[in-house]
């Protein structure tokens, strides 16, 4: 047996060990196992457990903490996915901290002189060797620049890529035994889980990114009275080593410090819901790791409260018409209309587009028509949400790795803002908000702006535009014979009509296309109107002999 084998091997029977002593055996249904493994079970050594007063939930996540960093930010992740799992683990594996042994200092000083290129002394006018805070990942000292400014020195840990990917290859492994054994197994997806996991934590392994995420984040909230966003010192910044501006702000948890200092609570609470409505609308970029241990706030000036954002490791980001069809999905859900709100997931392809729309309207009003039997206050928008996906999630709605992280980050704004003022009603911001938005996408200044930032495209094709048209208009009437065999009134009149009628679609859409490019363009109109008459009248000339008229065919 190689090395790596042997390795494996023994951290498999660790895992089961560990499984066993808090007998998390009862997530398994026995029943599918075959005769071997249901006896080996029973007769585990380990089934009598630890505490039998203990809940499942906390039985799981101390389990992924004695288990190591790797398994702890698995849970973490898990705990986001509330359409999956029962309230009671998804609460306790939200309790998980990531808070491991910081590595040797002597270490972490080699590590950054070999990625700067220069000893510590030349590099920092100040560097604490004891480490602020440590994690699974990457340890944080502070240091000061040569030129004053206090800054965080983030260093990745050593040789954390092999521990991770060995990790990652039994987390794999038993992904596939919890798909086959437990009862909800296929229903969880967990190969899914752990494959979106394997994303999240490698990107984390890249302070690089993390690096970019932070400039454009700070750029997206310039002058802001929002957020502020640490600076980032690119020439101290190389994949395992970042060097970031150091902040001075009080944990967004202390709310004894924040009221001693007199703060605005209700404002700094309304503040978080429209931070999050304005990265994921305005910017389409967010922060999706917004737990309480990244927010600070800013009270120097508690009648303006500021909030600061640290560790952008992670960020979402929507399609554009994700974004369009999540804005139109929770205003139709304000009306309570859910016929809309069923049409919208068909027709944006969330769900499959064989789903009979009557069947998802019913069952989206028996999810939420509870919960607006509540008083509004009491109403969890985040909570919302994920009753929504839960039940998309039963007419086939795919697993969308850029929706469970906006689902996250919201639960998370939602949950500081009313820790910070109960009665916060994230319901009054977001609907103004959506309505805004919606009308402002369809503005004639941001039509305009779409049309120009299509136009580069649509410039390079246009020469293929009039051999297509010509092509498709001179195609022969027996063609829509072929590509549409089961047309109803299949006579020939019939079809020639519905050539006719795609004909002149076609070569409308094309002079529309053409007209568009001209107008976006700078100065656009005013090139078209000094166009000379004669050029107008051969342009209508020929459109009119193009047109397909009711003798052709």
């Amino acid at each position: 047996m190689s090395a790596g084998a042997f390795s494996r091997s023994r951290r498999l029977l660790r895992i089961l060990h560990i499984a066993g002593r808090y007998r998390l055996q009862e997530f398994i249904d026995t029943d599918k196992l075959s005769a071997v493994p249901r006896t080996l079970l029973r007769l585990s050594p380990w089934r009598a457990g630890r505490g039998p007063d203990r809940g499942r939930g906390e039985r799981l996540r101390l389990a992924l903490e004695e288990l190591g960093p790797v398994f702890i930010k698995f849970g973490q992740l898990l705990s986001t996915r509330r359409d999956l799992l029962p309230p009671d683990i998804a609460d306790e594996l939200a309790k998980l901290q990531d808070k491991v042994p910081p590595f040797d200092e002597a270490e972490a000083a080699a590590i950054i002189e070999t990625a700067l290129g220069q000893p510590l002394t030349t590099l920092f006018a100040r560097f604490e060797e004891l480490p602020m805070a440590s994690a699974s990942v990457a340890q944080v000292h502070g240091a000061t620049l040569h030129g004053g400014e206090d800054v965080v020195v983030k260093v990745l840990r050593p040789d954390i890529k092999p521990v991770i990917r060995q990790d990652l290859a039994l987390l794999y492994t038993l992904a596939r035994l919890v798909q086959r054994y437990l009862p909800d197994g296929k229903r969880l997806r967990p190969v899914e889980v752990v494959a979106d996991y394997e994303l999240t934590i490698f990107d984390e392994l890249d302070l690089r990114r993390e690096a970019a995420n932070a400039s454009q984040l700070r750029r997206n909230f310039e002058g802001s009275t929002l957020v502020y966003v640490p600076q980032v010192y690119w020439d101290f910044t190389r994949s395992n080593v970042m060097v970031s501006e150091r902040i001075k702000g009080i944990p967004v948890t202390d709310v004894a410090t924040l009221e001693a200092r007199g703060t605005d609570l209700k404002l700094l609470a309304e503040r978080g819901v429209e931070i999050f409505f304005t990265q994921v609308f305005r910017d389409n970029f967010f922060h999706a790791d917004m737990h309480p241990g990244n927010i600070f706030v800013d009270a120097s000036d508690p009648a303006d409260p500021r909030y600061i954002a640290v560790d952008c490791a992670i960020v979402g980001s929507l399609s554009d018409a994700d974004q369009y069809y999540l804005a139109r999905n929770l205003l139709a859900v304000f009306r309570r209309d859910y016929r809309e709100v069923a049409e919208l997931h068909v027709e944006c392809g969330w769900v499959p587009a064989s789903t009979r729309v009557q069947d998802f309207e019913s069952a989206m009003r028996a999810v939420c028509e509870p919960v607006f039997e509540r008083p509004i206050s009491e109403i969890s928008f985040g909570q919302l949400l994920i009753y929504l996906f839960s039940t998309a999630r039963r007419f086939d709605m795919e697993v969308q790795p850029s929706l469970v992280l906006l689902q996250k980050t919201l639960l998370n704004i939602e949950g500081l803002g009313r820790q910070l003022y109960p009665q916060l009603n994230l319901w009054d911001t977001a609907q103004p908000y959506l309505e805004r938005w919606v009308q402002e996408r369809y503005s004639p200044q941001a039509m305009l702006k779409r049309l120009q930032r299509h136009v580069p495209s649509w410039l390079e094709q246009l020469p293929q535009v009039p051999d297509a048209v010509l092509d498709s208009l001179q195609r022969p009437p027996g063609t829509a014979m072929q590509a549409h065999p089961s047309q109803p009134g299949g006579d020939l009149q019939t079809l020639r009509d519905l050539g006719r009628r795609r004909r002149r679609r076609q070569l409308l859409a094309a002079v529309a296309l053409v007209l568009a490019a001209a107008l976006a363009l700078p100065d656009g109109i005013a090139r078209l109107a000094e166009l000379p008459w004669a050029s107008w009248l051969l342009a209508g000339v020929a459109l009119a002999l193009l047109w397909p008229r009711s003798s052709d065919g």
